[in-house]
């Protein structure tokens, strides 16, 4: 499996990695976003989903676990699970019903829900540097690889 690796200087150009990516994807995408706190996650998913057709704000949906925007095209549901306790937690949300093939999920700590989450297409790891950020993309699927593609 080969890495897309792509560092950047500040958060604007995150954000145009986000737009790029964006234009890459396809319904029924499931991307799993990692890194620590503050690392981009919510930044590249923001960018995402404006690009997508958003024109609000998009907070992360730490408290509420996932923000819908079923408005937009496809559908994204944006899922921050860091203050999942007890991946049961889950099933009481109904989450089996957001994955489909017509949206696009994009998953804030994924390891949190370990095993209750279908199977990731993407695996984006962000990480602080010195001077900005480093994102490693890996696909994990054929759906993946085509997004991997479509931004080399």
């Amino acid at each position: 499996m080969l890495s897309l690796v792509r560092q950047f200087k500040d958060e604007e150009a995150l954000l145009n990695f986000g737009r790029a990516m964006a234009v890459c994807l396809t319904p029924g995408l499931v991307i799993e976003l990692r890194g620590e706190l503050g690392a981009g996650k919510t930044t590249l998913s923001r960018a995402i989903i404006q690009f997508l057709g958003h024109k609000g704000a998009v907070k992360s949906p730490t408290y509420t676990l996932v923000e819908p925007y079923e408005h937009i095209q496809p559908p994204v549901y944006h899922f921050d699970l860091y203050r999942i306790a007890d991946s049961d937690e889950l099933h009481y949300l109904g989450v089996e019903t957001y994955f489909n093939d017509a949206s696009i999920c994009l998953i804030e700590w994924p390891d949190r829900a370990s095993g209750l989450l279908p199977r990731a297409d993407l695996s984006i790891t962000l990480e602080h540097e010195l001077l900005g950020r480093m994102l490693r993309l890996d696909a994990l699927t054929d759906k993946g690889r085509k997004v991997q593609e479509c931004l080399r």
